[in-house]
């Protein structure tokens, strides 16, 4: 054997290194369950409300309480000093008709993903919000950023990306299957079964039918929001492909892939270069504050509805006028059904048809007789109409 391939053997390969993933994130897996159950009342249990739920993430004293009383009516505790905050505190905030609840989270320390100063607690709340903002003082260290994303990584959640386009379907006999609609460029087949064979997975299908996409790129203006509209149609900004892990990701299940936003804070405190230079380096998703001085607020709030992507339907009873005071809040993608529960969860079994007026009626202006399975789209005036 020559030196050449005594280097090649030697050598770290994607195999190797997709086999060092899978134990790695096996182990990490081990470690973030908990070994017993908490003693009551040492959880950050907060009951989900509202339309839609926003979690509050960040180092102490970074200005999330602030933010969380100049936007909503809940008095949180504010303070010069660090860990003022020192369990979940919610608060509604009203915007468009929509009653959003935003939670303000203890500040997290570095390593909190490993249980240091309760943070395993606190980040782990954020797997249930439908929206994360990341806070940071614009006044510190720039490393905020990623030291944040580093610890919400480690509890499985994935910022602002979408599910890789895998489906894994286990079974009883036949061996492992995997087929591929396209050609894969950052993993293969053998590396694939390895990590299966890590997690004892024998008898599986698995069907990956993406390798290559675009990054989405939005262009970007110093201290106003801009919001990469229909965010979820891509992986994301940066990812594009499937990697090793990646394909973990969906063996392991537990996976939250949840939209967020970075709010630099406390503007006011630093230079014009500076502030330009952290806006540039935004990714589309930045929004520059000052809970102080009440600067940027209005912006940030356009920027939580865009990206929370809500739609807005109001109800009409026969012949009255429609409600447009008191609209159902709903995800993109809702449909004539999610109306009827959002009113009553009985109101669909005696479902006769709907009247629809709005960008969703194919007559619009005129209304359209719609079915359970009729899309909705924003500011659709809906009749309902039972057996």
């Amino acid at each position: 054997m020559g030196v050449l391939d005594k280097i090649a053997e030697i050598e770290p390969t994607e195999y190797h290194l997709g086999l060092l993933k899978a134990k790695l994130a096996k182990y990490r897996a081990q470690l973030l369950e908990p070994e017993k159950k908490s003693a009551k009342g040492e959880g950050f249990d907060v009951l989900k409300s509202g339309d839609a739920r926003v979690c509050l993430i960040g180092f102490p004293s970074v200005g999330k309480s602030t933010l969380l009383s100049k936007t909503t009516k809940t008095e949180s505790s504010v303070g010069a000093y660090e860990f003022t905050t020192l369990t979940a505190i919610p608060g509604v905030l009203e915007y468009e008709g929509a009653r959003i609840q935003l939670l303000d989270l203890p500040g997290i320390v570095q390593d909190a993903a490993k249980g240091r100063g309760r943070g395993r607690q606190v980040v782990s709340v954020a797997k249930t919000a439908d929206l994360i903002l990341l806070m940071i003082d614009a006044t510190k260290s720039a490393e905020q950023k990623k030291l944040l994303e580093i610890e919400l990584e480690a509890v499985g959640i994935r910022l602002n990306t979408k599910p890789p386009d895998v489906v894994f379907k286990q079974k009883s006999a036949g061996g492992i299957t995997i087929n591929c609609t396209v050609k894969l460029t950052h993993t293969d087949e053998r590396t694939i079964r390895s990590i299966l064979q890590t997690y004892r997975i024998h008898n599986c299908d698995v069907m990956i039918r993406e390798d290559v996409r675009c990054p989405t790129s939005t262009p970007h203006l110093p201290l106003k929001p801009v919001t990469a509209d229909g965010h979820n149609a891509s992986r994301g900004f940066g990812a594009s492909r499937i990697t090793t892990d990646e394909f973990i990701d969906v063996l392991l299940g537990t996976r939250k892939y949840i939209p967020a936003l970075t709010v630099y804070n406390k503007i006011d405190s630093v230079s014009m270069e500076t502030l330009d230079a952290m806006a540039r380096e935004g990714d589309g998703r930045t929004v520059m504050i000052s809970c102080e001085i009440d600067l940027g607020i209005d912006w940030l709030l356009e920027a939580i509805w865009n990206e929370l992507g809500l739609v807005k339907v109001y109800t009409k009873r026969r012949g009255e006028q429609p409600d447009l005071t008191d609209p159902i809040c709903l995800r993109q993608g809702a449909t004539i059904e999610t109306v009827c529960h959002g009113i009553h969860r009985s109101l669909a079994s005696h479902f006769k048809y709907a009247l629809v007026w709005g960008k969703s009626s194919k007559f619009n202006p005129q209304p359209q007789k719609v079915g359970l399975s009729h899309l909705v789209q924003d500011e659709d005036v809906v009749s309902i109409f039972t057996k």
